[in-house]
């Protein structure tokens, strides 16, 4: 394929970089044709900057950071204004964790993602902005399993047949686990950067950070909460890698729906399986819901493919406009509100809606001195 941009044999590293996000440098060699570990450092540190790989960081288990629920709610906005116009009624909501704009040329979209301890309070802040003509409908649909990430398989397929979608498979285990240890404030304050890329290499820019915010932890005491996340499950070091250069991805979400979630778990562990993809999935209640990074030309008949498919009774592509620089909002867990006592986590729902009225009670007085 003419967009690629690897030898065989970094082909060979990166694949097992996704692979064993866990393994040193040194153990890595064991499973590659390069040599020396210095090579490897070098070959990482270029494609990090070239920004087509990002870690190693950490993907954490929610479920087991509170005693309340806590989990992810995937919203689509419908609008009608430029998105950049909303971002500031939903980003009063603190617990917002990114915002992609959809390519759709029938209707504007916006794919948010809140992190939610009451999902009833976020769907009525959602509803109030619809009231308020802020945007015109939303739909949102609740993480209820593990989300479950894969990394490509450079030697893959980059644009996999469906075939074999609904095959009889060993998936995945997906399950919700549960609160099971105590978090102190010093486990909070480190956990947003590790999510955030720091990985385990560079605890002493986070310790130089929390001096310049006026804490006083030690290297001792981060370093124990970061071993401490990772011996307890809270924290899972991972890396994630383009398949292709940035120009050649295409980036979207794909719902599925099955009249049984047996044959959609199926779909989801086994679509483009092993292939030169990057994917996240995860299930929703009753639908499956995949993130996928692929190459441009793996879109071109895969909505035709499905419809192939008769067991699919549903399905919905959202397209993703370019995030070269990410998402125009991308923020780690907001963890203020978490009570070491009661190992709770409980966001304000009531102040994000006072303040939701505030804002656009001031734009309506703002709109009527400019009509005078």
């Amino acid at each position: 394929m003419e967009s690629d941009y690897l030898t065989d044999s970094e082909k060979e590293l990166f694949t097992a970089l996704g692979k064993y996000p866990d393994t040193s440098i040194e153990e890595l060699l064991n499973h590659i044709s390069y040599k020396w570990t210095s090579t490897v450092v070098k070959k990482i540190n270029y494609f990090r900057k070239q920004s087509l790989l990002w870690g190693p960081l950490y993907d954490v288990n929610y479920d087991k950071l509170c005693k309340n629920p806590l989990h992810k709610l995937f919203c689509i906005l419908e609008i009608t204004e430029d998105y950049r116009e909303l971002l500031p009624y939903l980003m009063l909501i603190e617990s917002l964790a990114w915002i992609f704009p959809v390519l759709s040329p029938h209707k504007e979209f916006l794919i948010i993602c809140y992190y939610s301890t009451n999902d009833r309070e976020i769907k009525a802040l959602l509803q109030l902005l619809k009231d308020n003509d802020i945007i015109t409908d939303f739909t949102v649909r609740t993480f209820s399993t593990k989300r479950i990430i894969e990394n490509p398989n450079f030697f893959g397929d980059p644009t996999p047949s469906l075939d074999h979608l609904l095959s009889p498979c060993e998936v995945a285990d997906m399950s919700l686990e549960h609160h099971d240890t105590d978090w102190n404030e010093c486990d909070m304050r480190m956990l947003p950067y590790l999510v955030w890329g720091h990985g385990g290499e560079k605890l002493i820019g986070i310790l130089r950070k929390e001096k310049e915010n006026h804490r006083s932890w030690t290297y001792s005491q981060i370093n124990y909460s970061r071993e401490k996340m990772i011996r307890n499950g809270l924290i899972e070091k991972t890396y994630y890698i383009l398949p292709f250069q940035l120009h050649h991805c295409t980036y979207f979400f794909l719902s599925l729906k099955t009249e049984d979630e047996d044959l959609t778990l199926r779909a989801l562990y086994n679509f483009a399986r092993g292939e030169r993809i990057y994917k996240e999935y995860v299930l929703c209640e009753e639908e499956g819901l995949i993130f996928c990074v692929s190459h441009s030309s793996f879109l071109t008949e895969l909505m035709s493919k499905l419809d192939q498919i008769k067991e699919v009774t549903g399905k919905e592509l959202y397209l993703l406009r370019s995030i070269w620089k990410s998402s125009p909002v991308a923020r780690p867990p907001n963890l203020e509100y978490f009570d070491t006592e009661t190992q709770k986590l409980e966001y304000p729902y009531k102040v994000y809606r006072e303040r939701i009225k505030e804002r656009i009670e001031g734009e309506v007085g703002n709109s009527c001195e400019s009509c005078h």
